[in-house]
């Protein structure tokens, strides 16, 4: 008879080599993370945005590093009851009025712990007139053992922005002169 403990450790060996494992770890690479939101903004007409990785403190502590979200916090805490703050639009999809049909996710550099993502959208409705406005730039940071995002970059009519130098030209704009 095999023994109950040879059974158990054949069985965790198994487990920990299946397809479930495998995409498990997958979606914690900075690729599956990507994928993974990209899934879910694309879902039904993708009409609904991203705005679900920077919505709160909660995502954004699940998303994005501590200083990406501590720059963000500052922000809101200088921007009036009422007003929008820094980022008016939707940084996922690169748009006010999103429009996802399709995704494509390629990890442009991955080191151990920094790594550069870009996805390209495709829309239901026209293409954008650059086509460099489809695509959107990830930076990613290893912090405790997580992948993070550390910065999100596109264009607007070829034009580049970021997210952290948007944030941090607001902090910059808000800062209130020290007296002397």
């Amino acid at each position: 008879m095999i023994d109950r403990r040879l059974l158990l450790l054949g069985l965790a060996g198994v487990l920990t080599t299946s397809p479930l494992h495998a995409q498990t770890s997958a979606a914690n690479e900075p690729a599956g993370i990507m994928t993974v939101i990209y899934t879910r903004v694309a879902k039904g007409k993708g009409e609904d945005g991203g705005n679900f990785v920077i919505e709160d403190k909660a995502a954004r502590a699940k998303y994005l590093s501590k200083s990406l979200a501590a720059q963000w916090a500052k922000m809101d805490a200088r921007t009036p009851k009422g007003e929008v703050g820094a980022v008016d639009f939707d940084p996922i999809t690169n748009s006010q009025d999103p429009d996802v049909a399709s995704f494509k996710v390629v990890s442009e550099k991955q080191e151990a712990d920094k790594a550069t993502i870009a996805v390209t959208l495709t829309g239901h409705r026209s293409d954008r007139k650059e086509q460099a406005d489809n695509v959107i730039r990830y930076d990613f940071v290893r912090e405790a053992g997580q992948w993070k995002i550390d910065d999100i970059r596109g264009t607007v009519d070829g034009k580049p922005w970021s997210i952290s130098d948007m944030l941090a030209e607001f902090i910059k704009l808000t800062d209130k002169p020290k007296r002397r």
